[in-house]
């Protein structure tokens, strides 16, 4: 299936950012390439967009991103662009023309991408077209000045519009269509003289033929001006949060990370990169805490601390810009596990060599295992608590917190008493999680 993009537009109202709009930057990628990775996350392999105003930009930066994602994208020109958003429609009939049914999307409107995956399942009659409503009509994404309106009845659309009065949901500017909005475009054009798809889908409900599907309330905004880019930036932000976060990640280390993440989206630097840089950062506080003397183990508190900070920026870098991999994943995790025992390992011969007690050695040896088996049980735990974890209903204690224990113990000098208290936690709470697993 092909998802046809809308994207000939010039988007005036946000030109302080950059234009044409489709490539205005959002938290590192430009607003297209939001739009196609959000379908390609939804199976969608192949896409068509309409260029109009600064096509030539727009269309080179379009070749790169086909080869740098591994899709089809063909543009097509349509030089009545100003003339209103259906008229790009039309220009994509001849490349449409052999598909049954497509995706419909602006260049401009972000989207959960379960919202296509959904959409595609939903039937479709022949001469139909589905429109995605967003029915909380109190969305703080909305700008209720611009956004357009619709009023829905038995999962059809009766009326369509920005002015209009009486409305239970918001027109989110995705759509799964059938040949029939050519059709559509065409009669509102010759006979109400609107260009607009608002115009089109008029036409259809006339006929019973513009069908709703509601979103569930997911997330979806049209980044039409200033404000709604601010709106969207903001959000995104807030999506980084994980429900896997442990308190101290939640409390304090996300909240630093996030504000990292915003710049450094904005460079070409890659997850990968960044794991490898805190893995490097732990080295080098896991040797400081092994020096004598306390400046060493203060300095090593300070870098052992600031790189589990840093940690968190790697996944929020890959979400944020679509480079999630499982690969990705699985280096971090590997790389955390070296950086932890280095980090204890410093932690013990430090105490070791100030008491020279077995004791010392014993307890931080049980820190370490204690440390390897909360890793180790993590993904058998979090899967069975997943539904809790989302909710914010189930405890969890992790490497943000044995970190946390390493960094308070190196800054107040009490490096027994920190080790002692990691073996406790982390031997504790894998026996919790055998236990809970069990039941």
């Amino acid at each position: 299936m092909k998802c046809l993009i809308l994207a000939a537009g010039r988007g005036s109202r946000l030109s302080v950012r950059g234009e044409p709009k489709p490539l205005v930057r959002l938290l590192g990628l430009p607003l297209i390439e939001r739009v196609v990775a959000g379908a390609e996350r939804a199976g969608i392999r192949e896409f068509v967009v309409a260029t109009g105003y600064m096509e030539e930009e727009l269309r080179g930066f379009l070749n790169t991103l086909a080869e740098k994602r591994g899709v089809l994208i063909e543009c097509v020109s349509n030089p009545s662009w100003e003339g209103g958003n259906a008229t790009s429609v039309l220009s994509a009939r001849p490349a449409l023309k052999e598909e049954e049914r497509f995706l419909l999307v602006m260049a401009d409107h972000l989207f959960d991408s379960s919202i296509l995956k959904e959409l595609l399942s939903q039937p479709l009659d022949e001469g139909s077209v589905c429109l995605a409503v967003d029915f909380n009509t109190r969305n703080p994404l909305v700008d209720m000045d611009d956004v357009t309106r619709v009023l829905v009845s038995a999962q059809k659309i009766k009326a369509i519009g920005k002015g209009l009065k009486e409305y239970n949901g918001f027109d989110t500017g995705i759509f799964l269509c059938t040949p029939a909005i050519f059709d559509a475009v065409e009669k509102s054009i010759q006979r109400d003289g609107d260009a607009t798809l608002s115009g089109a889908i008029r036409v259809l409900a006339e006929d019973g033929r513009a069908c709703a599907f509601d979103i569930g309330g997911r997330f979806w905004t049209d980044v039409d001006d200033e404000e709604a880019f601010r709106r969207a930036e903001e959000y995104l932000l807030s999506t980084l949060k994980k429900p896997t976060d442990g308190p101290v990640a939640r409390l304090i280390n996300r909240h630093i990370s996030v504000a990292i993440t915003r710049h450094l989206v904005e460079r070409n630097i890659t997850p990968n990169q960044i794991s490898l840089a805190c893995f490097c950062m732990s080295v080098v506080a896991s040797v400081l805490l092994a020096l004598p003397g306390y400046l060493a183990l203060f300095l090593g508190a300070i870098v052992a601390q600031t790189a589990s900070i840093v940690d968190g920026c790697d996944g929020e870098v890959a979400r944020l810009k679509f480079m999630e991999s499982d690969y990705g994943g699985w280096f971090d995790a590997v790389l955390d596990r070296y950086a932890d025992a280095f980090l204890l390992a410093g932690l013990t011969w430090h105490g070791y060599s100030e008491d020279g007690s077995g004791l010392t050695l014993l307890t931080g040896f049980m820190a370490i295992t204690g440390s390897f088996m909360t890793s180790y049980t993590a993904d058998k735990y979090d899967s069975l608590m997943k539904a809790r974890l989302i909710k914010g209903g189930a405890f969890r204690i992790g490497r943000d917190v044995r970190v946390f224990i390493v960094f308070l113990g190196a800054l107040l000098n009490l490096v027994f008493p920190a080790l002692l208290l990691t073996a406790i936690v982390m031997n504790v709470e894998t026996v919790r999680r055998l236990i809970i697993c069990a039941r």
